[in-house]
This record gives structure tokens, C-alpha cells and sequence, in this order.
């Protein structure tokens, strides 16, 4: 009776010892048989949407500047590169010019009509000469640079140089009609302006016919004189209203 008696009392111990684990389990998180509750959202800050509209528009604004600058400079880079093309043989040319002077000078020694009476090898040479200036001139050509003759032409003083005027009635004023140098263009500016003489026109005359139909100034004046007051008598002292 004694001994069924322990060994109904033994496990009791054993049970104590199995919960044990449970209750630190419980101790050590306390949630873990709670149950679950919906986390409380954080208070979210304000945002300053008038700031950032201008920031946004700040930013905009720098990116178009800086695309308009840079179009600017890809332009004027392409212009430069254009006009260094066109006109970086300038002072070259410049230099050249001289030789075609002398050549044009020597071709103008030699009158057209004598040179039928010239002896066969100076007529060679000088038809050589001719063929030297050709060539010199359609190299100018090629590389953009022409000669200009403005004999007829109105004088500009953006391609002229005036040297002298000379007296000629039936020319406009200001019409070049004579050029003593030629003028050189390189592209669209002028290499070397043409050195000319300008003509000063006369006073224009009324036509004949007009002239006949007219008066002089001194009738003019004689008629003007007639038919003034005094000649009329009136305004003298003598004369008296409704006489």
C-alpha cells in the first residue's frame, strides 16, 4: 500500500519540471500569446510642393541655357571653321597680287594693234606672258579669289578708292571712268580695293525748248516791278479813298 502509494506521487515532480520551459518561453516574450494588433502608421512629413516646383523649374531653366549655349558655340565654331576655309590664305593671296600687277602692266606695254608687227619670238613671248596671267588668275579663281574691273559702275567706297576726280559732263557724278588698279575679292570681303577716278558732272542745261518758252529772271523781275503798288499810283499821298 506504501509503495503503489510513491509511485503514484513520482511523476508529479516530472510535470513541474516539463512546464517550466513553457513559462520561460512565456516570460521571455510576452507577445507570443497575444494576439497580433495593426502596427500605428508613423506621422509622415510635409512636403514643400512650392519649393520643389521651383526647384524643378531652376533646374529646367539651367538645362535650356546650357543647351542654347552650346548651340551658340557649335555655330560659331562652324562659322570660324568656314571663314578660316575661306580666308586663311589671305595674306598670301595679298602677296601674290603684285605678281599679277607686273603681268597686267607688261601685257599693257604691248598695244593690241602692234602686235601683228612684232617679230615672231617677242610675240611668243608675249602671248606667253598672256597665258601666265590666265593661269594665275583662274588659280586665284579656285581658291576664291577674283579680280573686279568697276570702270561704268557708281563708286562705292566700300570697294573703291578714289585717286583723282576728272571733269566729264556727260558722266553722272560719282561714276568711276577710269580704274588705275584693278580690285581683288577673296569670298564676300574685299582683298584689295580698285584704285580709280571718279567723274564730276556738269550742271544739266534745260532743253532748248523749255528754255525758249520761259522767262528770263531779269523779264521776271521787270514784270514782278510792273505790277506792284507803285506802279498802280496806289498808296501815294496824293490819292485819296473813293476820289
Amino acid at each position: 500500500m506504501t509503495e503503489s502509494n510513491a509511485g503514484d506521487a513520482a511523476p508529479a515532480p516530472e510535470a513541474a519540471r516539463a512546464s517550466q520551459p513553457a513559462d520561460a518561453a512565456k516570460t521571455a516574450n510576452p507577445s507570443a500569446g497575444a494576439t497580433p494588433t495593426e502596427a500605428t502608421p508613423e506621422a509622415t512629413p510635409a512636403v514643400d510642393v512650392a519649393a520643389l516646383q521651383q526647384e524643378v523649374a531652376e533646374h529646367k531653366d539651367r538645362l535650356l541655357r546650357t543647351l542654347a549655349e552650346m548651340e551658340n558655340l557649335r555655330r560659331r565654331t562652324e562659322r570660324e571653321v568656314a571663314d578660316a576655309r575661306t580666308y586663311g590664305i589671305s595674306g598670301f593671296a595679298r602677296d601674290l597680287l603684285g605678281v599679277a600687277d607686273n603681268l597686267r602692266r607688261a601685257l599693257d606695254a604691248v598695244a593690241a594693234e602692234k602686235r601683228d608687227a612684232l617679230p615672231a619670238p617677242v610675240l611668243a613671248f608675249v602671248e606667253g606672258v598672256e597665258l601666265t596671267e590666265r593661269e594665275l588668275l583662274k588659280v586665284f579663281e579656285r581658291n576664291g579669289v577674283r579680280r573686279f574691273d568697276p570702270k561704268g559702275e557708281k563708286f562705292d567706297p566700300n570697294v573703291h578708292q578714289a585717286m583723282f576726280e576728272v571733269p566729264d559732263p556727260s558722266q553722272p557724278t560719282g561714276t568711276v571712268v577710269q580704274v588705275v588698279q584693278a580690285g581683288f575679292m577673296i569670298g564676300e570681303r574685299v582683298l584689295r580695293p580698285a584704285m580709280v577716278g571718279v567723274s564730276k558732272g556738269g550742271p544739266k542745261t534745260a532743253p532748248a525748248s523749255a528754255a525758249a518758252g520761259s522767262p528770263t529772271a531779269a523779264e521776271a523781275a521787270a514784270t514782278s516791278a510792273g505790277n506792284g503798288p507803285a506802279a498802280n499810283g496806289a498808296g501815294t499821298t496824293g490819292d485819296k479813298p473813293g476820289a
